[in-house]
């Protein structure tokens, strides 16, 4: 089943995570979306800056540590995503407690690994 999916917190650089699970979902055939620092595209994913109101998002992919996510606690609730996914080094307590709060569902869990592994 596909399930767009926000990577948050995405690089240009090849070494980092959250470029590698672009490529995979891609590979996995997931439609995707991406926002980060820098503009840029990863195996035809374009990453955007600004805080743009994606429709149909499903999944929101973390790859920003807890003090960085405060900036972005309104706009991923505003996005009604069916789940939040936090990546090894980006759990967060506070940011659980909201997602609760408004209904959405979190996993404390690796994006890489849950594609791997036919759990995603």
């Amino acid at each position: 089943m596909q399930k767009k999916t926000l990577v948050l917190g995405a690089s240009l650089n090849s070494a980092r995570y959250s470029n590698i699970a672009i490529k995979r979902l891609v590979k996995y055939n997931q439609p995707s979306v991406a926002l980060g620092l820098r503009k840029g595209e990863v195996e035809g994913v374009k990453i955007e800056t600004e805080k743009i109101m994606f429709r149909d998002i499903d999944t929101v992919t973390l790859y920003l540590g807890p003090p960085r996510q405060k900036e972005y606690y309104d706009y991923i609730v505003s996005l009604q995503p069916n789940r939040v996914i936090f990546n090894p080094g980006t759990e967060n307590p506070e940011f659980y407690d909201i997602l609760r709060d408004n209904n959405i569902e979190f996993e404390v869990a690796c994006t890489l690994i849950m594609l791997g592994t036919n759990q995603y």
